[in-house]
């Protein structure tokens, strides 16, 4: 049996979906912590068990017979990620599971300037000192992140943010997609890296956007405490404006800007491109 955590947000979810899609739904358990808005999934077939990472001793009667159980990972800036994660892996261990796959980040490394990738790391030292076979699934940034950082571009005809550097902008759909062949056909041993194809800069999506629009889409570049000035201004709350700019700290300094083939090679085809984003918030 396979068991999904987070299988509520956009990530397990769309590995879920998936999954019913390459296995029979017998052999598909969840575990969520609030398990009234995963009865989409039971009515599907699909196992629902409540679990948290907070809370031992419900992961561990969440995992029960799970050979492979992915570990969405936490995405609370205000929780001790590994702490949590450490939690789910020590449960993944106590009911026997074969292995573990674990959603990390690509580049992941203690002194990054993005506070995400040292959690990243230190998680898969856990794995690694596990005893269990594991995968991390070193996933390229997020594309649908764009729609935090460029602004209202399509507005004001203006991509104003701090200098950037080249990021394999990916889309999560694409890697849910290869989580879900990873778990059922193709496993794969330790971290691994799953990007789109090319890596593309602020200046790079602005070009793009002028092709697409027939507009002139202009690339301006803000210091670092006037942007987050004016971020917080707009509305957004500072510690998140605060973690959005240290996005902007590592992809200047390369970070970001690796590409691998293992995700193209994966899903048989070419993983979804800017292109494809802009153009969908254009016509949506």
């Amino acid at each position: 049996m396979i068991v999904i955590t987070g299988a509520t947000g956009a990530l397990g979810g769309a590995t879920v979906d998936h999954l019913l899609e390459r296995i029979p739904a017998d052999r598909i358990a969840v575990s969520v912590r609030d398990t009234a808005k995963a009865w989409h999934l039971a009515d599907r077939g699909v196992r629902v068990r409540q679990g948290s990472y907070h809370d031992p001793d419900a992961l561990r009667n969440s995992f029960e017979g799970a050979e492979q159980i992915l570990l969405v990972s936490q995405n609370d800036p205000d929780s001790d990620g590994i702490t949590l994660h450490r939690n789910a892996i020590e449960a993944a261990t106590a009911v026997g599971a074969k292995r573990i796959l674990y959603t990390s980040h690509q580049n992941v490394r203690t002194d990054s300037p993005f506070p995400p990738a040292a959690e990243h790391a230190g998680t898969e030292a856990l794995l690694a000192r596990s005893g269990l076979a594991w995968t991390s699934l070193r996933n390229g940034f997020y594309s649908h992140s764009l729609d935090w950082l460029l602004g209202p571009w399509q507005q004001t005809g203006v991509i104003a943010a701090p200098a950037d550097g080249p990021a394999s902008w990916t889309a999560r759909a694409d890697v849910a997609e290869a989580a879900a062949i990873i778990l059922t056909t193709h496993p794969q041993d330790g971290p691994i890296t799953l990007t789109a194809q090319h890596a593309v800069t602020f200046a790079d999506i602005a070009t793009t956007a002028t092709q697409l629009t027939g507009h002139t889409i202009t690339r301006v570049i803000l210091d670092d405490d006037r942007w987050l000035t004016d971020r917080i201004a707009a509305g957004t709350p500072e510690h998140l404006a605060r973690m959005l700019l240290t996005f902007f700290h590592a992809a200047r300094n390369g970070h970001f800007a690796h590409t691998d083939p293992l995700l193209t090679e994966l899903l048989g085809r070419s993983p979804h491109t800017i292109t494809d984003l802009l153009t969908n918030r254009i016509t949506a």
